[in-house]
């Protein structure tokens, strides 16, 4: 018996998204007295996941498989868990993780559970918390099948360091990509931006900016802070940002440390989507804007004076503390 835990990679480099769900695969192994098992595809840094608790990583090197295709994964992810034994899978709530999950548990005959928070109770029945309702609310669930399938929240367990030694195991598998029936053209992506999905902060704009001529007090702040930016569905509508910066409960989700809106009057949708961050700082000139009921901090003013002032007494803050 093992843990398994789907770690994904980008150039070969592992996100941070992997990094907490080996972390967590690393505890759940330590509750059940196994070991943590890791998948990887063409990973150049395998050997770090030994830091974060995974004896074992058996890492595919196929030039087939450096675009993400849902269905060879989810096989060859199958496949690994039947070898190994696997009655635990841990992935991420990545987009590419929600994809591979129903055909997962589909391959494995497994109960599958998302966006949860904290480790299982493996005492008398497997458990676990997961958020509900937009992040409104918990419920613990009870997990019978056999193998079980847990996709952890974002930044919900977070990264810790439990270094063991590793085994790094060159793996080869008969799954044949193009047998799916899906193909990848192209992947287009800003290279030049942290990504919303692994940023701990995030900065985004609404139709307060004005105009995309003002979406530099944005990225000042971001920059400033290791952020990445983001933006409400208007504003991405309009065109003044791309498609891809979009959050909401119709664009990205966002379970970030620390989430700011600038200009941004919090409908329903946005809310939904940004609900899992765990501070929301918003930034109005409007005192009625409904994001102030769920923000933890407010601040009622206008973005061209307040972000401004804000952004450079974090620059003098920053140098100081150099």
């Amino acid at each position: 018996m093992s843990v398994l835990v789907y770690t994904e990679s980008e150039n070969g480099k592992f996100k941070k998204a992997a990094l907490e769900a080996a972390s967590y695969a690393k505890s759940v192994a330590d509750q059940l007295n196994t070991e943590a098992i890791a998948i990887s595809f063409n990973a150049e840094s395998a050997n770090d996941l030994g830091a974060y608790g995974i004896s074992k990583v058996k890492n595919l090197a196929n030039d087939s498989f450096t675009k993400f295709n849902v269905e060879a994964y989810a096989e060859v992810i199958s496949e690994i868990a039947k070898e190994e034994n696997s009655k635990v899978i841990v992935i991420s709530q990545s987009a590419n993780a929600k994809y591979l999950a129903p055909l997962l548990a589909i391959n494995l005959e497994a109960g599958y559970v998302s966006n949860v928070v904290e480790l299982p109770k493996v005492d008398n029945e497997f458990t676990v918390k997961r958020t509900a309702f937009t992040n409104k609310a918990f419920n613990i669930t009870s997990i019978h099948t056999n193998v079980k399938i847990i996709g952890v929240s974002s930044n919900a367990f977070g990264v810790h360091e439990n270094q063991v030694d590793i085994e790094v195991v060159n793996y080869e598998t008969g799954v044949v990509v193009n047998n799916s029936g899906i193909t990848v053209e192209s992947v287009d992506k800003n290279t030049d931006k942290v990504s919303i999905a692994d940023a701990e902060i995030v900065v985004s704009g609404g139709r307060g900016l004005k105009g995309p001529e003002n979406w530099n007090l944005i990225e000042d702040l971001a920059s400033t802070l290791g952020a990445a930016t983001a933006c409400s569905k208007p504003v991405s509508d309009m065109g003044w940002r791309p498609h891809s910066e979009h959050v909401g409960q119709t664009g990205k989700p966002v379970a970030s440390n620390l989430y700011i809106a600038i200009g941004i009057s919090g409908a329903i949708q946005h809310l939904a989507g940004i609900n899992a961050s765990k501070t929301k700082v918003v930034v109005n000139s409007d005192p009625e804007a409904p994001f102030f009921k769920a923000a933890d901090y407010g601040i009622v003013g206008d973005a061209f004076e307040v972000i401004p002032k804000l952004t450079e007494k974090l620059k003098e803050f920053k140098a100081n503390n150099a």
